[in-house]
């Protein structure tokens, strides 16, 4: 049976397992669903809305590391809205999802961030903001540039994707990975005076931009 590692525990030596939370928050229909599904089974669906949750994992055997995610797809529907925040409850990466074709999604994602703000320290959770459905290019009504900027100002990740035509979506998947991994290095190598392990991201923080 696999060993489970919290984040920042190595149980296996020079390669460690680690075990991360990774929810998906965003509007109803921005492909929330399309992209875990694409990632974990490289395929392509168009999904019902999401009822409560839905649940996916992946396991990445690194160079240095074997990173396990359990990947929780959150319904978008106003009406789950209330009971959501059980769902990201303990997480530790975040993909606010919006639909490049619809601006109103993007308004959504920014709330969904003030809810994250308010349940997070900024070093406690990985946050990409995920512009998807570049395959609808034509009815963009979000330029990359607005995406792009709105990240860089409150330090998210930031990409592009399509789960249609399989576009950077393991790369956003990555990116997360090699933060999460990043800030396990950092924690390592600036033990507290209490002997537990800090990492200070406010002045520096990694983002992946779209090409």
């Amino acid at each position: 049976m696999a060993q489970k590692a919290m984040p920042g525990t190595s149980l296996e030596g020079s390669h460690p397992t680690y075990m991360y939370k990774v929810v998906l928050l965003g509007s109803m229909s921005v492909g929330k669903s399309s992209l875990a599904y694409r990632y974990v089974r490289n395929d392509f669906r168009e999904f019902l809305p999401t009822v409560g949750c839905s649940f996916f994992t992946q396991t990445l055997n690194l160079e240095g590391a074997t990173v396990r995610f359990e990947i929780w797809d959150t319904a978008g529907q106003e009406k789950y809205h209330s009971v959501c925040h059980l769902y990201y409850r303990d997480a530790h990466a975040a993909l606010l999802v919006y639909d490049i074709a619809s601006k109103e999604t993007l308004k959504r994602a920014k709330l969904w961030l003030e809810e994250l703000e308010k349940k997070f320290l900024p070093d406690e959770i990985v946050i990409a903001l995920v512009g998807n459905k570049t395959d609808l290019n034509a009815e963009r009504e979000v330029t990359t540039e607005e995406g792009e900027e709105f990240a860089r100002t409150k330090g998210l990740l930031f990409m592009e994707t399509s789960a249609k035509s399989n576009y950077q979506v393991n790369d956003v998947f990555m990116a997360i990975v090699q933060e999460l991994l990043r800030r396990e290095k950092e924690k390592a190598s600036a033990p507290s005076p209490h002997g537990r392990s800090t990492v200070n991201l406010g002045e520096s923080r990694t983002r992946t931009r779209c090409c």
